[in-house]
């Protein structure tokens, strides 16, 4: 670790400039952040203390990433019971909790590959590779996309749910939800896309990584997720889905929605469709 110590001393105090050879941006670079406060901790007397754009990012992570895993997990139980006193069923909350998670990872993935390891970054912006993400991105990208996700996560669950509870069908929940909210959805995430576009126009490349993972994160949760994955495991789960028992009901105090026997659920005891018969 490389640095250049730059001192002056006025009226009994003394500042002192430490230039290292790489950014204090990243995990790599603060390593001398840390190495700076070891040594002036060691300092007998005085009152002594380390500013500069790498102590930032290091206090900043300290107060925000170290509580970040208990901020997660307050607001996966608060959605989680809300969609429960909403859908009146245990699977279809934890479900859209955890593929929330996935949307958002998946975005994560993107923002790294794209700008920090600049695979398309330079021919689609001019941008070189970040090497780093701006330490107070992710938790604005989080914060985003988390409840735009949830929005379309409620909007088509809430429509299925309404068609089971007018059919007693899966199949037609899941035919119905997606019939009479996929156009909507998609319109929705097409304007939200654009608008995310316009904004990755600007000149900052904090602003363009903002613009652009939000931009994507949309695109994925609106398609992947909510047009794919969402029916398909609705459809897999069956009658499991609409599950409330009566004990957590009256906790909520919501209505049960009590577990219908395999034997009476109408996907399941559906005659199967003849054959068709050549002709000629």
């Amino acid at each position: 670790m490389r640095t250049a110590v730059v001192g002056a001393t006025r009226d009994g105090s003394a500042l002192i400039d430490v230039l290292p050879v790489n950014e204090t941006v990243d995990s790599d670079g603060t390593a001398v952040v840390e190495a700076v406060r070891a040594a002036v901790g060691q300092a007998a007397g005085g009152q002594v203390g380390v500013t500069g754009s790498g102590a930032a990012v290091l206090d900043y992570s300290s107060a925000v990433y170290d509580n970040f895993p208990y901020v997660l997990l307050i607001i996966a139980v608060v959605t989680f019971v809300l969609l429960v006193r909403t859908f009146r069923s245990l699977l279809l909350p934890l479900k859209a909790v955890l593929l929330n998670l996935v949307s958002l990872a998946a975005v994560f993935g993107s923002v790294v590959f794209f700008w920090q390891q600049g695979h398309g970054s330079g021919a689609l912006f001019g941008v070189e590779p970040t090497g780093a993400i701006t330490f107070w991105l992710p938790v604005i990208i989080f914060a985003f996309l988390f409840g735009l996700s949830m929005d379309y996560e409620v909007f088509i669950l809430a429509r299925m749910r309404e068609e089971y509870d007018a059919t007693g069908s899966t199949k037609a929940a899941v035919i119905g939800g997606l019939g009479r909210t996929g156009r909507l959805i998609t319109s929705a995430a097409l304007i939200l896309f654009f608008a995310f576009a316009a904004l990755a126009s600007a000149p900052g490349t904090d602003i363009k990584v903002l613009g652009t993972a939000l931009g994507v994160g949309i695109l994925i949760d609106a398609t992947l997720v909510r047009a794919l994955l969402v029916p398909t495991l609705v459809s897999v789960l069956g009658r499991w889905n609409w599950w409330l028992p009566d004990w957590l009901a009256k906790v909520l105090r919501v209505e049960p929605s009590p577990l219908v026997p395999k034997d009476r659920d109408p996907d399941a005891t559906a005659p199967a469709r003849p054959e068709p018969v050549p002709t000629g």
